[in-house]
């Protein structure tokens, strides 16, 4: 019976994010549009038809549905069906990392608004104000809540990549979008100035390694730029919730 209850929790968690991903579909499809995602139906993009309820099942749904349009037929993205399986592992790893409640909210809230952030930027090269303001208000309201890390490494965090960011964008224009720095600011007061920092050391690699492949297949040239962004926010992902065994692996190797 435990491992019942166990499971159920597991998928009802999983559920829970699965769909809070799934209007986050909607937010990244509707916002660089300038249509409002707080009202109106959700219709196919195809033939415009309105979505019953039983076509918005997180994920189970477009599988049953074979990845197409209930009316039109129209074949829909897997991406939609992805991100949702995302949000429902997000979730999970949230409650299984976090001790406090009010933590795995901040971190799932933090890592939501990344999600944006990176599809938006993905698809458009841009990164709208409205959801670094969102990331800042998730960093002051988790430290209102008494979510770790300390004031003081907020602060720091605010400023340690963003200034340096900054400076090397006005040295050398184009090194860095503004967004991107914007971006960094607001998640370094979430994060603190140590897992800031190894968020922007793994950016760089990840960034790295793809840049040195658009540029072997040629699908990118020396002076043509991609979206940053969405390896930000997968450097701080991974430095949420890895960032501290990632640090006392490094600082191993030089035995500090």
């Amino acid at each position: 019976m435990i491992y019942i209850a166990q499971f159920f929790l597991y998928f009802l968690v999983f559920m829970a994010g699965a769909g809070i991903f799934s209007f986050l579909n909607v937010v990244v499809y509707r916002l660089p549009r300038k249509i409002s995602f707080v009202t109106g139906r959700s219709h196919c993009p195809s033939c415009g038809a309105t979505l019953r309820w039983y076509d918005m099942v997180p994920v189970f749904n477009w599988f049953y549905l074979r990845g197409k349009c209930r009316d039109c037929r129209a074949r829909i993205s897997f991406r939609y069906p992805a991100v949702e399986m995302l949000g429902g592992v997000l979730a999970l790893l949230c409650m299984h990392y976090f001790d406090e409640s009010a933590a795995a909210v901040a971190a799932f809230a933090f890592l939501a608004v990344l999600t944006v952030v990176a599809l938006i930027d993905a698809d458009t090269m841009e990164i709208p104000n409205g959801l670094v303001i969102g990331l800042l208000i998730i960093a002051a309201v988790a430290w209102a809540c008494g979510v770790e890390p300390a004031w003081k490494d907020r602060l720091i965090g605010l400023v340690c990549v963003s200034v340096p960011m900054l400076l090397l964008a006005l040295a050398i224009p184009g090194a860095f979008g503004g967004g991107d720095i914007k971006l960094m600011a607001a998640a370094g007061l979430f994060l603190g100035w140590k897992l800031c920092l190894t968020a922007m050391f793994l950016a760089i690699v990840t960034g790295g390694i793809y840049g040195i492949y658009l540029l072997a297949t040629r699908r990118k040239g020396k002076k043509e730029h991609f979206a940053f962004g969405p390896f930000l926010c997968v450097g701080m992902a991974a430095a949420l919730f890895w960032g501290e065994q990632l640090l006392e692996w490094y600082l191993g190797l030089y035995h500090f």
